[in-house]
């Protein structure tokens, strides 16, 4: 326990970044995700095209080049200046989005077809169909898939370890600077991520619960 209470300058600022990154970050994907998911469904054939590219673009771009673009591209581009978290928190959120959209996309294909043909012939717009009629049903079909998605994006706030930013992923360089076992921190830091999936892991059961009753 050494290491933890020997290092609580840093141990409190590391899991804070963290925490930041994952929901600042999530909350930025889960919101843009839902934008493009929709766009890939939409009929109007700009707005599909648009979010293919995005998905397909972003999606199969390594998340450390996502990450170089904003903390060394963004700051060349004249625009207002961000502080490392926050372009840290751009980068995770734009590319998780990528994830979200796709997932979200397979859970609007379960929903049938009928129920968004109904609510076109009631006179509801294509935003109040996907809002009021498919959306909430496409969420509770992919609860699951959704989950594993933001376990993956908790984990890539690791990432950030390498562009300046304090975080979980970055404490073993810090403490290899004061002398301390790097296995033991190693070990330290992966017990705090699989208690942090394992309270993403209850969340999911709990949501999942939730709704099937709901049903």
């Amino acid at each position: 326990m050494g290491v933890i209470f020997d290092n609580m300058d840093l141990w409190p600022q590391a899991l804070g970044n963290t925490l930041i990154l994952f929901f600042a970050g999530g909350l930025l994907a889960l919101v843009l995700g839902i934008i493009v998911g929709a766009m890939r469904v939409s009929p109007v054939p700009i707005a599909r095209g648009v979010g293919t590219v995005y998905v397909n673009l972003v999606r199969n771009t390594p998340l450390t080049l996502v990450f170089f673009f904003f903390v060394f591209g963004y700051p060349q581009l004249g625009l207002p200046r961000l502080n490392t978290v926050t372009l840290g928190i751009v980068a995770l959120g734009i590319y998780t989005a990528t994830y979200v959209a796709e997932v979200l996309r397979a859970g609007i294909n379960t929903v049938p077809v009928g129920q968004a043909e109904a609510a076109r012939a009631i006179g509801l717009p294509f935003g109040q169909v996907m809002t009021l009629v498919v959306l909430p049903q496409a969420f509770r079909s992919v609860v699951p898939p959704m989950m594993s998605v933001f376990i993956a994006l908790l984990k890539n706030t690791t990432v950030a370890a390498g562009f300046s930013i304090t975080e979980l992923g970055a404490v073993r360089a810090f403490m290899s600077e004061r002398g301390e076992n790097a296995l033991v921190v190693l070990l330290w830091v992966a017990a705090i991520f699989v208690v942090l999936v394992m309270l993403l892991s209850w969340a999911q059961r709990s949501l999942e619960n939730k709704w099937r009753i709901a049903r």
